[in-house]
């Protein structure tokens, strides 16, 4: 069974797979778990798909790691 990303629940546990998609359940997801300023771009779009195996509470870490990076220089 594939995992429609459009209405499942998502928790910080939810594996990203080959069918994953940046809907809007995954963009509500990451405003809950990264704030209202998260946003999708490109670079970071590629590195959730990028083959690694992770969850959507690692995406949620990275995201924060890179915009704590941003932010402090």
């Amino acid at each position: 069974m594939v995992f429609d990303w459009h209405s499942e629940p998502l928790t910080r546990q939810t594996r990203v797979n080959e069918s994953y998609k940046n809907t809007q359940n995954v963009r509500r997801f990451l405003k809950k778990e990264c704030g209202e300023d998260f946003t999708f771009d490109r670079d970071f779009m590629a590195w959730i798909r990028n083959d690694t195996p992770k969850s959507l509470g690692d995406v949620a870490d990275e995201w924060t790691r890179r915009h704590s990076e941003a932010k402090n220089g």
